[in-house]
């Protein structure tokens, strides 16, 4: 069924108002430019209102089928739109009184909209204009900062988004020229006849790209240096917010578009899931700075998102337990980064000693937090890891199950590092820097939001299992 362009109202709404608060902000005074802020907040709440009132059930299509509203859209819009509005209001205690206090909203508002159109495109060639928006506001946002490290980071960064970039936009050539289309469904149509080297190659290459997106090995070496090199709001985003379009854009793929005839796309998905789960985790063990602690958890845990990816056209339970996932890993990470966010000179483990005494309250959203990462009942990512762990072995692949079991406990040993000293007693000199009032707002909302849909598991998951328009 075709739309108008008005059914892209949640695509529209961060985009204006990235423009309207560019606009804004150059008529106010330096002191007053967190108006910008609500604006930001309010574009996004004006597209979850618009993404629930188009809750019809019925897939739509827009622009001559080349972008999808279906169940992923929607699923997709939700999460990626209220991710956006919390870093906005998490970057509130950062970010206030900046010279480029304007800009910053308006980079964050551009890498939202950049997102959702990843995770609704069903045409390689919009799949490449969502990837340039929702990385090129991102290489700015890493290096805001303009000190050493920033600038290393977002310069690292944007290298390595270019060169996978460039090499997205080969395979989306290559795929052209074995399919002569660029849309999915002609695509799913046409490759299976095509020469099978040529659509291997390409397929993989356009790959590369996503993979960059979500943080997954091999192209996952960006994320550990960005989220100790940018500020805690940025880190917060580009680790979390940018894997939902990313992992949505990839499924889409991996469900319908690559040909089964043409190489073994479950194999390599499953060998891109083991290696960054057991990367991932491997390499948090070791770490005693609190964002790079955090940096290798979200490799590991996009390894586990592509359990979902691997029997994407094997299992009906891989698309609920896909977005389900995304929507309890999106709080959960963003709660996470709030504590941090609220003590921005608390960068190693040994200086979170005594919080349980000191700020329970922040204390208390780090242990939901980080045993929700783990997958510990009643949290959302328990459930998350059960739906996806489920659809594994649903799909024929219970060894990669077995796999993300080991490495879930393997897991918990580096979150507890971190627990440990937040329940020790407290030395007298070791009183944390006071908590930002945003960033613990967000922090406390983020946990309580993570048991809410931990708890309310049952009446979620039949809602996002719906058509997958190819």
């Amino acid at each position: 069924m075709g739309a108008g362009p008005l059914v892209l109202l949640p695509e529209l709404a961060p985009a204006a108002g990235a423009v309207l608060g560019l606009l804004l902000g150059s008529w106010l005074p330096r002191g007053r430019q967190w108006v910008v802020r609500l604006v930001g907040v309010a574009a996004c709440l004006a597209g979850v209102g618009a993404t629930l009132a188009s809750l019809d059930g019925v897939a739509h299509r827009a622009f001559e089928g080349s972008y999808a509203v279906d169940t992923a859209t929607q699923a997709g819009r939700l999460i990626v739109l209220g991710g956006t509005l919390l870093v906005l209001l998490l970057s509130g205690d950062t970010v206030r009184s900046h010279p480029r206090e304007t800009e910053f909203y308006a980079l964050v508002l551009l890498g939202g909209a950049g997102t959702v159109v990843l995770a609704g495109t069903t045409d390689l060639l919009l799949l490449v204009a969502g990837y340039l928006l929702a990385s090129v506001p991102l290489y700015a946002l890493a290096g805001f900062s303009a000190d050493a490290p920033g600038t290393e980071a977002s310069l690292k960064y944007y290298l390595l988004g270019a060169l996978l970039g460039i090499t997205m936009i080969a395979g989306v050539t290559m795929l052209y020229g074995a399919g002569r289309s660029t849309e999915y469904a002609a695509l799913a149509r046409s490759l299976p006849a095509a020469p099978s080297a040529l659509v291997a190659v390409g397929g993989v290459t356009v790959l590369a790209g996503l993979l960059f997106k979500i943080g997954a090995v091999p192209a996952h070496f960006w994320v550990p240096d960005v989220a100790e090199g940018a500020s805690a709001p940025v880190a917060a985003f580009v680790t979390t917010v940018p894997k939902i379009g990313g992992l949505i854009a990839t499924f889409r793929l991996a469900e319908g578009v690559l040909p089964a005839e043409t190489a073994s796309w479950p194999l390599l998905f499953a060998v891109l899931a083991t290696a960054s789960m057991t990367l991932g985790n491997l390499a948090a063990l070791f770490q005693d700075e609190v964002r790079r602690l955090l940096a290798y958890s979200t490799i590991s845990q996009v390894g586990y998102l592509l359990l979902a990816v691997v029997v994407a056209a094997s299992s009906e339970l891989a698309e609920p337990a896909l977005l389900f996932y995304l929507l309890a890993y999106a709080v959960t990470n963003l709660g996470a980064f709030a504590v941090v966010a609220g003590f921005p000179h608390a960068r190693r483990l040994a200086e979170y000693r005594g919080l349980a005494r000191r700020r329970p309250t922040a204390a208390a959203v780090l242990v939901v937090c980080l045993l929700g990462l783990v997958g510990t009942p009643p949290t959302a990512v328990f459930l998350g890891k059960l739906e996806v762990f489920s659809a594994a072995v649903d799909g024929g692949y219970a060894w990669l199950a077995v796999v993300a079991v080991v490495n879930t406990v393997i897991s918990l040993f580096y979150y507890l590092r971190w627990l440990v000293p937040v329940l020790a007693p407290a030395a007298a000199e070791d009183e944390p820097c006071p908590a930002g009032r945003w960033a613990a707002f967000v922090a406390v909302f983020a946990a309580l939001l993570s048991l809410l849909v931990g708890g309310g598991g049952g009446v979620l998951l039949p809602l996002l299992d719906g058509p997958l328009l190819p």
